[in-house]
């Protein structure tokens, strides 16, 4: 269903709060069907977004380290988001 969340169970260093929150936010999106968010949905949205991110960190820290590093780097680690990232702040 959500082809285009990144694995992040093996990276090094280990993901990071915001890749887990990004995740987060991209599945809430996908299951909900929410892409611009109104003062009717916003809180719900945000809420969901903040269990599923802490639901992953518990995940993430209580599986055994993976034997092979995921197949993709998670976009937050990629130079070009990084740089729109830094154009937009």
């Amino acid at each position: 269903m959500c082809r285009n969340i990144t694995e992040l169970r093996g990276l090094e260093p280990a993901a990071t709060d915001e890749e887990i929150a990004a995740a987060a936010r991209q599945y809430v999106r996908k299951v909900s069907g929410i892409h611009k968010l109104s003062d009717a949905n916003r809180e719900a949205f945000e809420i969901a977004v903040a269990e599923v991110a802490a639901t992953t960190t518990r995940l993430l820290d209580a599986l055994p380290a993976r034997r092979q590093p995921p197949k993709s780097v998670p976009p937050l680690r990629r130079p070009e988001v990084r740089a729109r990232e830094a154009a937009r702040a």
